[in-house]
């Protein structure tokens, strides 16, 4: 009966050490000498090690959700290219009527100036 949740043992015990072993390695065989260059603001522009708690501009976080919901739009067009031939004419209008939606809430950001950044 034991052997029945070998596979499973063995899957768990392959997860940890995948999970652990760079973690050991890590500490093991990394220089200890932090670099000021990877410490330096990059990306978002202030620095990384400061309080958690600081307060962001809300167009940041409008660009985000605004990023994500037409990314999500791809999410869509992908499957729906792949059975373009199968559904017909009713699923490209189905879809052409989505991205005219899409199309209108997009230029409707567009003039109320939520894509600008000062």
């Amino acid at each position: 009966m034991l052997a029945e949740y070998f596979p499973i043992l063995l899957f768990i015990g392959v997860a940890i050490a995948v999970g652990v072993l760079p973690l050991i390695l890590g500490k093991v065989l990394a220089p200890h000498r932090p670099d000021p260059e990877k410490r330096s603001p990059y990306e978002c522009g202030f620095e990384a090690f400061e309080d958690a708690r600081m307060k962001f501009d809300v167009r940041y976080y409008l660009v985000a959700i605004l990023f994500i919901l037409f990314d999500l739009e791809i999410a869509f067009l992908f499957p729906w290219a792949v059975v373009l031939n199968e559904i017909g004419l009713f699923g490209f209008l189905a879809m052409m009527l989505f991205l005219g939606i899409l199309v209108v809430g997009f230029i409707y950001e567009w003039m109320k100036g939520a894509l600008e950044w000062e």
